[in-house]
């Protein structure tokens, strides 16, 4: 545990909650919910100590922000493809069959030491950290934090939906025109946005389409289940599909991201193109499709 910063009660702030007096003073943690998490797991501390938010203030009180993160990754050397990057935070691409983080050493956190500059900023973290995940199998954009006040305006974002996901799927079927699945998961409500970009003929699956996603939250394989409960699995979807094409990974990539900087306020949008393997299926159904039928 480090001591990030101290904050000694004056004759002033007698008479504050401790929460109160955080939500106002610490800039650490810039929202009410943002210093609600971080009393309950200890990285702001009353005198040295846990403490409930609702204890009232005296005299030379010291709080103290505190850093629970101190054991360094090992550094996995996979080269990113970094989008954007300043001393405050980074976007990369992530790459499908890697987990963002967890107990392992090939993890998105590991490698971020070998592809990003370290902050020069005061409040630095010590690695940087991503802010929110994508499952294992999925591709596309992942915003990373570089700084402390970064990672906490960052999440707060996430948290008022104020950033702006899109994914792109190719789903078995021909899936036209747009809508909105809202389904329950796990009793949590859900929602995505699905417009349909283009459709082509297959041997397999009759039709593949791939379709545009926009999902208001973030539940755990959302989009995944969402597809499936329609009855469009996601193509490589080998736990929501019956039967699907084997080996070539899940066709789902989050390809744009747009939000306000945390630190700089300015608007920061960032797109990438389809993964390489997407248009090659689609071209190799349609060919394979006009052949069969070109023969017979």
């Amino acid at each position: 545990m480090k001591t990030i910063n101290q904050y000694i009660i004056s004759p002033e702030e007698v008479g504050m909650r401790f929460n109160a007096f955080c939500e106002v003073f610490v800039g650490e943690f810039p929202s009410k919910s943002a210093v609600k998490k971080a009393i309950v797991k200890g990285k702001l501390r009353l005198n040295g100590n846990f403490s409930k938010g609702d204890v009232w203030m005296k005299k030379g009180d010291i709080i103290t922000v505190v850093d629970l993160e101190l054991t360094p990754p090992k550094v996995f050397k996979l080269q990113l493809d970094v989008l954007f990057e300043d001393a405050f935070m980074a976007i990369v691409n992530k790459p499908s069959g890697i987990t963002v983080s967890g107990n392992q050493f090939k993890t998105i956190v590991n490698c971020l030491p070998f592809n990003l500059k370290p902050s020069t900023e005061k409040d630095a973290l010590p690695w940087p950290l991503p802010v929110h995940r994508l499952d294992n199998l999925t591709s596309g954009v992942l915003v990373i934090a570089k700084t402390r006040k970064a990672r906490a305006v960052l999440g707060q974002l996430f948290e008022d939906k104020k950033i702006h996901k899109t994914y792109h799927a190719l789903v078995m079927g021909k899936l036209e025109g747009a809508g909105v699945m809202n389904n329950e998961i796990e009793g949590k409500k859900s929602e995505t946005a699905f417009k349909s970009v283009s459709i082509v003929p297959s041997l397999q699956n009759e039709f593949l389409s791939l379709i545009q996603l926009t999902p208001a939250t973030g539940r755990t394989h959302q989009i995944r289940i969402h597809l499936a409960t329609l009855g469009f699995p996601i193509l490589g979807d080998t736990l929501y599909a019956e039967k699907t094409l084997q080996h070539k990974g899940l066709f789902l990539v989050a390809t744009k991201i747009s939000f306000l900087h945390p630190i700089l306020n300015d608007e920061i949008s960032m797109e990438i193109e389809l993964p390489s393997k997407f248009k090659s299926r689609m071209n190799n159904e349609k060919t394979r499709w006009d052949r069969f039928h070109t023969q017979n």
